[in-house]
């Protein structure tokens, strides 16, 4: 069985996700590796592409948008206070982007641990209202490569009212002694069903798996090898969308998600700081979750209970405890996400929530870090903030310069598309796709029909609606 390739577990019936699509359990596009794998040639040739591209970004930036608004600027006093914000967070942006590519160059994930040498491991799948998916989920874990002596997998079903638990039941049936299944009879969000587990495992590492996601066979022994040092804490492994042939929305968010985490994970593993360990695939030890696992269950943000945001809150609590985190490149999962624009909203909000929430705690956490770390995570997250008064600000600016000069439409609208080109140009070193277009596309999406998103999450960030069930 554990020579099997991971593809054949995905044969089978259709199912119904709760992302709201009609899934074929197939093997998505990325479970196809050898098709895309970038050689170590192509990757210096994506290197090469980038630098020059940022060369090329910073010049035209300056020479067509920077001196033109400076200009204006000078004469029109009255946008003054649009233009400069805009120009300041412009000029530290490009600085921002320079660091993170030299950071993006350097990073090598650790190389994994060995079947011999494997720790005990424990999977946490949390499950509510997931059907037939979180078989799969299962499956997945069951069947990778990892000694089965030293895994066991447990499958928390949080008080589903569909037919959850009987495929909870029918795999720890098909797999005694190393899948076991746990009940909540009444739904308790998914930071208790994951307590549960913590408080249940045996491992010294603690796996979390969402129920709408399937690993990779090698992810659980890539996802151990950072854990041989004792100052890690969590290790992010890598998310790309499973039904990324459903849509448009879910092709813009592959591309989005690979940016996320093999662009912006990496440079942050760099100085061991990564934000957000994510719950699709995220390693914990063990030992540091014990240490705050209470405090973590009986979260509160403005004296309201914390119900979602749980991976990032307890990457906060281990950076908080002095651990490192990391992100490891090679630890792939695969997850559903929305195929319609209102559950699309519906997830951000619930992300921009805990992301305001978690930025405001990690403002303490920061002093805490070692100095190198402190220095480039205070840089980092006053420059990503900052972007968002920067960007509303410009909301103004733009007619005001129009009105003083309307030909600078033409080069502030290329910029937003160059920018945009330019950021994706790090999609190639992960896939040698045309699908890096689709990233081109999500900027224009994103500027258009999400912009209202954070502004009204930063309003209502008490809520404690999950939204997407």
């Amino acid at each position: 069985m554990m020579e099997k390739p991971l593809m054949r577990t995905f044969q089978g019936p259709q199912i119904t996700s709760s992302a709201g699509a009609a899934l074929a359990v197939v093997p998505p596009p990325g479970m196809m590796r050898d098709s895309r794998q970038p050689g170590e040639l192509w990757s210096y040739a994506v290197y090469a592409l980038v630098t020059v591209g940022c060369v090329a970004l910073g010049y035209y930036q300056f020479h067509a948008v920077v001196l033109r608004i400076l200009a204006i600027a000078v004469k029109q006093h009255g946008i003054r206070a649009f233009a400069y914000p805009t120009l300041f967070w412009l000029g530290l942006g490009f600085l921002l982007i320079v660091v993170r590519t030299i950071f993006w160059i350097l990073y090598r994930p650790a190389p994994p641990v060995s079947r011999e040498a494997a720790p005990p491991l424990t999977v946490i799948i949390p499950a509510y209202n997931e059907g037939a998916m979180v078989l799969q989920s299962i499956e997945s874990a069951a069947k990778a490569d990892y000694p089965h002596d030293r895994l066991e997998i447990l499958v928390i079903d949080d008080g589903s009212k569909d037919d959850t638990w009987s495929y909870i039941s029918q795999a720890a049936a098909r797999y005694p002694g190393l899948v076991t299944a746990l009940r909540h009879e009444r739904n308790r969000g998914k930071r208790e069903a994951l307590a549960l587990g913590f408080s249940r495992a045996r491992g010294e590492i603690l796996v979390t798996i969402d129920s709408d996601s399937v690993i990779e066979r090698g992810a659980l022994l890539a996802l151990a090898g950072p854990f041989r040092d004792p100052k890690i804490g969590a290790v992010a492994g890598r998310v790309e969308v499973y039904n990324r042939a459903h849509g448009v929305i879910p092709r813009m968010l592959h591309v989005r998600y690979m940016l996320s985490f093999d662009m912006l994970r990496a440079t942050e593993s760099v100085y061991r700081n990564v934000y957000c360990c994510p719950g699709a695939l995220t390693g914990l030890r063990a030992s540091g979750v014990r240490k705050v696992l209470e405090r973590w269950k009986h979260q509160e943000f403005l004296g309201s209970r914390c119900t979602f945001g749980e991976d990032r809150a307890m990457t906060n609590y281990l950076l908080d405890s002095g651990y490192d985190t990391v992100y490891q490149r090679t630890a792939v999962v695969h997850t559903l996400v929305p195929i319609s624009y209102a559950k699309l909203c519906k997830m951000l909000l619930r992300w921009d929530r805990s992301y305001v929430r978690e930025e405001i705690r990690f403002t303490r956490i920061v002093w805490k870090r070692p100095w190198p770390t402190r220095l480039m995570a205070l840089f980092d997250r006053a420059v990503t903030n900052f972007r968002y008064p920067a960007s509303y600000s410009s909301l103004g600016l733009l007619p005001l310069l129009v009105m003083n000069d309307p030909t600078i439409t033409v080069p502030m609208m290329t910029t937003v598309g160059a920018m945009s080109l330019f950021s994706v140009l790090y999609y190639l070193r992960s896939e040698r796709s045309m699908n890096f277009l689709y990233g081109v596309l999500y900027t224009y999406y994103s500027a258009i029909a999400l912009f209202w998103i954070f502004p009204y999450a930063v309003a209502t960030v008490r809520s404690r609606k999950w939204m997407t069930r």
